[in-house]
């Protein structure tokens, strides 16, 4: 008979996947803003599996998140024709994405900091 997981290893998984759903966009954003240059999807993915979980081996879910942070403005991107394969798209972060990087990153900080606390015991 499988393996079926028990209630706490559901509820974690739970947990990890919406924790996940706001961290991509801050680590992408990140990944972006530190990169020299515009960057493809794979490139992008290959950068965030290698900070252990960002994307946790999903990247399909990478796609959906680069349209919607293209939609609202903060990348921009073009396609350029590639030797290997299909034509690539290539992202690259905007002014208006860094400012995004820089608030998002402070609430990040301030979240993280604040449920630290909390878990550690600590009160001010």
């Amino acid at each position: 008979m499988a393996d079926i997981p028990d209630d706490s290893e559901l509820q974690l998984r739970k947990f990890q996947k919406e924790l996940s759903a706001g961290t991509v966009s801050l680590a992408l954003l990140a990944v972006l803003g530190r990169s020299a240059t515009p960057m493809y999807g794979y490139q992008i993915a290959k950068r965030l599996e290698s900070l252990d979980g960002v994307l946790s081996g999903k990247q399909s879910a990478l796609y959906p998140v680069l349209r919607n942070l293209s939609a609202a403005g903060l990348l921009d991107s073009h396609t350029e024709p590639s030797a290997a394969g299909p034509p690539r798209r290539y992202y690259r972060i905007t002014e208006a994405g860094r400012i995004t990087l820089q608030q998002w990153t402070a609430a990040w900080r301030a979240t993280r900091d604040s449920v630290d606390a909390v878990l550690e015991g600590i009160r001010e």
